[in-house]
């Protein structure tokens, strides 16, 4: 037994169902990928970026001035949740009597940023009078010593 059924033909609907499937998925994963970037974004690195290209080779010079210290720190947490930063040279003697700042930030953005003021409990030992709450937070120090300068980006769990 034989059919004599036609063979199915390619039509032009057949090639538009193909085209308009294939750019519906482009266009789904654009925004798919659009949506993740903007909401993953946490801010402005800079407000200028022609201001800050102009400012770089003096942030290379005050690196360069930075790792001329050899300073060595350690920053924690103490059971209070204390930001605890210990400050040493580069022979391991404590750095002591300088004055340290710094501003606890939320890893993703979803917490205020929180400003610490340490005190120094010992030689070298500084301690934020403030603790954190709990979770992950990125610690910027500012820390002043004589006519030194030292800026420090610690993250802490």
């Amino acid at each position: 037994m034989s059919s004599n059924l036609p063979a199915p033909r390619f039509t032009g609907w057949h090639i538009a169902g193909i085209l308009v499937a294939f750019f519906a998925v482009v266009i789904a994963v654009n925004v798919l990928m659009a949506t993740i970037a903007v909401r993953s974004f946490g801010g402005t690195v800079v407000e200028n970026s022609y201001v800050a290209s102009q400012r770089f080779n003096g942030w290379l010079a005050a690196a360069r001035a930075q790792d001329g210290l050899r300073w060595k720190d350690d920053v924690v947490t103490d059971g209070a949740r204390h930001v605890v930063l210990t400050l040493g040279d580069y022979a391991g003697a404590p750095v002591g009597g300088g004055t340290v700042g710094a501003v606890a930030q939320h890893p993703l953005g979803r917490a205020a940023d929180i400003p610490l003021a340490f005190h120094e409990t010992a030689p070298g030992r500084y301690v934020s009078v403030t603790g954190l709450p709990a979770g992950r937070w990125r610690v910027r120090l500012d820390v002043r010593h004589g006519g030194s300068e030292q800026h420090l980006l610690r993250e802490i769990d």
